[in-house]
């Protein structure tokens, strides 16, 4: 059995223990406050262990189920592992910094991992054909990806009250394994740099309204 199997069916038992016990998954979800003010670390990495309910469960599997082998065969089962947990992590204290003068925020879901794992992927293979649910027509990998950071940007910039989507845990997740295919495939990225510069404009615009406007934080 290959890591990308482990990895989904621990997330999937852990998953389905957590929908039945709410005291673990209270203990174990993203919530700025217990991390903050409790100093409850292990929040940052168990919430990718934990899902709202089984739509929620099965997407992200699928996703990473069909994607996790491209970045497997670019970077290794180390490689594997270390985009998944570390887009989980970077995009977790992502949220942490962004939502960090609101206590009450909390999160779950393997999503930011996952995130990682689909943009370090697209990262290899910038035209990578997408198809989304049911439509026929593959939206190639870069276009794919300048429309999630937008989309992603535009929900941090104007959030709605019922969204309970972690907008910022996807962007955080999706930059680290862009990165890291840059770093460990640069003579790749640099055939794919207008790919690769498309997908981040939406990146460079949330980096000025964070850092130069304040909007966010």
């Amino acid at each position: 059995m290959n890591i990308l199997l482990l990895v989904i069916i621990a997330t999937s038992i852990i998953s389905f223990i957590a929908f039945n016990n709410h005291g673990i998954f209270e203990k174990y979800k993203f919530n700025v406050g217990a991390i903050q003010n409790r100093k409850e670390y292990i929040r940052l990495l168990s919430a990718g262990f934990l899902h709202a309910d089984l739509m929620h469960l099965l997407f992200n599997m699928m996703t990473l189920y069909f994607f996790g082998p491209i970045v497997m065969e670019g970077f290794g089962n180390l490689g594997f592992i270390i985009v998944y947990f570390g887009s989980i992590l970077l995009g977790n204290m992502f949220s942490l910094f962004i939502y960090q003068k609101q206590p009450w925020y909390s999160a779950i879901g393997a999503s930011g991992g996952v995130s990682g794992i689909l943009f370090a992927g697209i990262a290899l293979i910038p035209d990578l054909k997408i198809y989304i649910f049911f439509i026929p027509i593959g939206i190639p990998g870069y276009i794919f990806g300048l429309l999630y950071f937008s989309y992603s940007v535009y929900m941090m910039l104007n959030p709605r009250q019922h969204d309970n989507i972690g907008h910022a845990a996807h962007l955080g997740g999706a930059f680290f394994g862009l990165l890291y295919a840059v770093i460990n495939q640069p003579e790749r990225a640099m055939d794919n740099g207008l790919y690769i510069g498309i997908m981040a404009i939406p990146l460079l615009y949330l980096s000025y309204e964070i850092f130069v406007r304040k909007r966010i934080g």
